[in-house]
């Protein structure tokens, strides 16, 4: 594993800050925040994201955003970005640090920038196989990808430019009845994947759900105490709205909720957590769970889990020292013989999704496909952690994770509130746990990272979060009198 950007504190840099604090705490500076939203509407023409086909698109029914938060210490300045998209390809996260990097000063790296993984956005091109049958690799899509860094990079210096003293809170919520694991154990021994609604060859769910709402309120100090921004993290697929039409899914209904209460002039930025394997359908229930109309109970739902947050909010104490670290990750690829890279090929020209075992032939071309093309070469990927002080943090994943790697993680962290947000600073696709491999399916299928892989990334980063965690304990150390 290979260090990025490292802000651990040399033997140097310690000792000033010890200086500094034994001077009068000239470093404990309060917390600035900014926050900025720019739409990224497509044009006519790009279809939808989200399957192995094309698929039309007829309009915008609700906006689609690049939503950013700039924080700073006074030392160190560090972003989040969440974009109302499928994925976030690695080469348009590169181009994006790079502009906001020439436009603000502050370091490409000090940024974390992730997708929230609605299916109702536009096909993005991401240099993959399946560009050619989805429709990525037109040029519509292309030229509609190429313009997102630009797009991203001024919600980034508009939110850097409002920058201004906040005070900020954390809480936590359960929502234990939105969320499903859409893996399950079935009557015959498999695994199924989505088996369908009050199916009787159902026994139970084959792995957990991570039902915490996290939440991350600033608001202003000189404004009176006007609301500026809710961050809320949870886990589960935005893959509700259907139809042929653009939006943000449960996530833009959450925000626009949110907003009615707390007013319009604050961002909510929703980060989804660890939900490779996790959607909102209830198998228990005949009921319709694709429509708009269903997007707007779900958000609502989990906007009333937030509500009840707000009232438990506990201000953080101390905001210092906020650092940034990341480290690449050598991820190993799953195994193919020269038989089936052939079988691959034929079966992208001819396979058809309109049956599950034709839908399961394609995931496996292109997962093969694009491997092949990698020519023995491992994924390098990214693992990112943000820390404020002794009390949050947020770990970015890069790809659509099994819950089972965030839920460690999380009770591995001596942050009392740790985030995952996935699909960030790039994506492999699917990572699913050890355990799930020999189980099968379509995740399993899909991943085109080895067995193994989501443990390394786990290991990853607990070793960023506690080295961080000591650096903010030595730090708070030298801030006693």
């Amino acid at each position: 594993m290979k260090p990025v950007n490292n802000c651990r504190l040399s033997h140097w840099t310690s000792l000033i800050l010890v200086l500094l604090f034994e001077a009068g705490g000239a470093f404990a500076a309060e917390l600035r925040l900014g926050t900025a939203a720019v739409p990224i509407n497509p044009p006519a023409g790009i279809g939808l994201a989200g399957y192995y086909h094309e698929r039309g698109n007829e309009g915008v029914m609700d906006d689609i955003f690049a939503k950013a938060t700039v924080l700073d210490d006074g030392q160190t300045r560090a972003v989040i970005v969440v974009c109302d998209l499928i994925a976030m390809p690695k080469w348009i996260v590169t181009e994006a640090r790079q502009r906001v990097e020439e436009r603000t000063g502050i370091p490409g790296a000090n940024v974390m920038l992730a997708a929230t993984h609605t299916h109702t956005a536009p096909v993005l091109y991401r240099e993959w196989s399946r560009d050619e049958t989805d429709g990525g690799g037109k040029d519509a899509s292309k030229n509609y990808s190429q313009g997102l860094p630009r797009l991203i990079a001024d919600a980034v210096v508009a939110a850097n430019e409002k920058r201004q003293p906040v005070r900020v809170s954390v809480a936590k919520q359960q929502e234990l009845e939105l969320a499903r694991n859409r893996r399950f154990w079935m009557r015959d021994g498999s695994v199924g994947w989505n088996p369908g609604k009050m199916n009787a060859n159902i026994v139970r769910a084959a792995g957990p759900i991570d039902p915490e709402v996290g939440v991350f309120y600033a608001e202003s100090v000189a404004a009176k105490s006007a609301p500026l921004l809710t961050f809320v993290n949870y886990a589960m697929h935005p893959d509700t709205t259907g139809g042929t039409r653009i939006s943000a899914d449960y996530p833009g209904a959450l925000s626009r909720t949110l907003a009615l209460y707390k007013g319009p002039e604050m961002l909510t930025i929703f980060a989804n957590g660890t939900c490779g394997n996790i959607n909102h359908t209830d198998v228990r229930w005949a009921g319709g769970q694709t429509s708009p109309q269903e997007a707007t109970r779900l958000g609502t739902v989990l906007a009333a889990a937030v509500f009840k947050a707000y009232a438990r909010l506990q201000p953080l104490g101390n905001t210092s020292p906020l650092r940034v670290r990341s480290e690449i990750v050598s991820l190993p690829l799953p195994r193919f013989t020269p038989e089936q890279l052939k079988q691959a090929r034929f079966d992208v020209l001819t396979a058809k999704d309109s049956t599950r075992d034709g839908f399961m032939k394609l995931v496996r071309a292109h997962r093969i496909l694009d491997n092949a093309a990698r020519e023995g070469k491992p994924q390098e990927v990214e693992m990112q952690v943000i820390t404020l002080g002794r009390d949050v943090a947020w770990v970015a994943w890069p790809g659509e994770m099994f819950v089972e790697l965030g839920l460690s993680v999380k009770a591995g962290s001596t942050f009392p509130n740790t985030y995952n947000v996935e699909l960030a600073n790039g994506t492999v696709g699917y990572i699913p746990n050890m355990s799930a491999y020999p189980e099968g399916n379509y995740e399993v299928e899909s991943a085109r990272v080895a067995e193994g892989s989501g443990e390394m990334l786990v290991t990853s980063a607990l070793r960023m979060l506690a080295d961080l965690f000591k650096e903010a304990e030595t730090v708070a150390a030298a801030a006693k009198p």
